[in-house]
């Protein structure tokens, strides 16, 4: 990866994001020799995290981005997907409209959204985060999830059959 110094450019473009949380920009460099993209996030209030030791840092969203990466990274196609499922879980979590949350919600936050996304880094990260010492506790889980995801699929189902008699 090559580093460049840019120094002043100018927007040629710009286009938000589909749920609206970001703006991607393109860009030239005002000697028009580079072209380059930037991306603008909105910054939200900080927000702090009680840790389970007791202790309290700021939430850190690329903290948990690395953490996820980590943890199940290699079980999604591409980047996009894994910044999908941060972005999921940082507005979940800032949904709660709280100047403080437990670790643990941030962990659970994110088991809900792999477990709509990808059910093999689902597995994955909850062995982690639940500190499974057993076969037993993983295949519980995955039990659990199963039944989740059969009735979700049946809810979807549910609703195919209903749009499908209103025609």
């Amino acid at each position: 990866m090559s580093h460049f110094k840019i120094g002043e450019s100018k927007v040629i473009e710009s286009r938000e994001s589909q749920d609206g949380t970001m703006i991607r920009r393109r860009r030239v460099s005002l000697d028009g020799k580079h072209r380059f993209t930037t991306y603008e996030r909105i910054e939200r209030p900080g927000m702090m995290v009680k840790k389970r030791s007791g202790s309290r840092e700021a939430f850190d969203r690329e903290k948990m981005a690395g953490s996820i990466r980590q943890s199940v990274g290699k079980y999604f196609e591409s980047d996009l997907d894994v910044q999908s499922v941060i972005d999921q879980v940082e507005e979940r979590i800032y949904a709660q409209s709280k100047d403080e949350i437990p670790s643990g919600l941030i962990g659970e936050t994110i088991l809900e959204v792999l477990s709509d996304t990808n059910e093999m880094a689902y597995v994955r990260f909850v062995s982690v985060f639940r500190e499974f010492k057993t076969l037993d506790e993983l295949e519980g889980s995955i039990a659990e999830q199963r039944a989740k995801m059969a009735q979700r699929k049946a809810e979807r189902g549910d609703e195919v059959e209903i749009n499908k008699k209103k025609k």
